[in-house]
């Protein structure tokens, strides 16, 4: 754990190639794996895809660096100063992928992994030009929230598609798991995109069988084919 004032001795190592890519992958992973939370070593390992001995040394040194602070068996929470490292990291990712699908047209479910890639190395003046140039855009192409240059992001209360009652209808926010590119793209197949209207025609949770109607089009999905599509109420009852 990391002790009061500043410890005398040697200076640090330089940092390895790739350490500060990997430092801020592990940052933006407990920003959106946590919500305030210490999330344990085998949720992080899965997330990264890397080892549980991988994410206790990366958490040491993020605990050493006063960015998070560790819990029970090595779970891990953003400290204040976490999070706002954390959130300048979500902010050029959502940024580039925006980037990406208006002015370069790939399309939203090739975007994800470019981001990936590119937000390690742009700077925050490129970055910056990017956000003027997009007109200061507040989601990204999934829906997801943009943090601004304070570091705030738009909290939204949502719920589960799946969870729409029969009759009611709603808004499409955002789609979760923008990693997935099959999933994207049945889900673009079917028009539900940020922005689609939908109403529940009929609901069989039981069964996991669900009827909507999506911009005036009757489709029927499995509970799988919903899960991670974010909705707002717009309107209760039958109609």
């Amino acid at each position: 754990m990391r002790g009061p004032g500043v410890a005398n001795g040697p200076a640090p190592a330089p940092a390895k190639p790739g350490a500060g890519r990997s430092r801020e992958n592990y940052l933006k992973a407990l920003l959106q794996l946590g919500a305030g939370e210490h999330v344990h070593v085998s949720a992080l390992a899965r997330h990264l895809g890397v080892s549980a001995p991988s994410v206790t040394n990366m958490v040491a040194r993020l605990d050493d660096e006063g960015l998070v602070e560790v819990g029970e068996r090595g779970a891990a929470r953003l400290t204040a100063a976490g999070e706002r490292a954390a959130l300048r990291v979500l902010r050029r990712h959502r940024l580039l992928e925006t980037f990406l699908a208006r002015v370069l047209d790939l399309d939203w479910s090739e975007v994800h992994e470019d981001a990936e890639e590119l937000e390690h190395h742009v700077s925050d003046r490129v970055l910056d030009a990017i956000d003027r140039f997009l007109g200061h855009p507040t989601d990204d192409p999934h829906g997801h929230p943009i943090p601004d240059r304070q570091g705030r992001l738009a909290r939204r209360a949502l719920s589960p598609l799946a969870a729409l009652p029969e009759g009611s209808r709603a808004r499409v926010r955002e789609v979760r798991g923008g990693e997935d590119r099959a999933r994207l793209t049945r889900w673009k197949r079917s028009g539900l995109v940020p922005g689609a209207q939908v109403r529940m025609l009929e609901s069989h949770p039981d069964e996991g069988v669900f009827t909507l109607e999506i911009a005036g089009r009757r489709v029927v999905s499995g509970r799988e084919g919903l899960d991670g599509v974010m909705i707002e109420r717009r309107a209760r009852g039958k109609s």
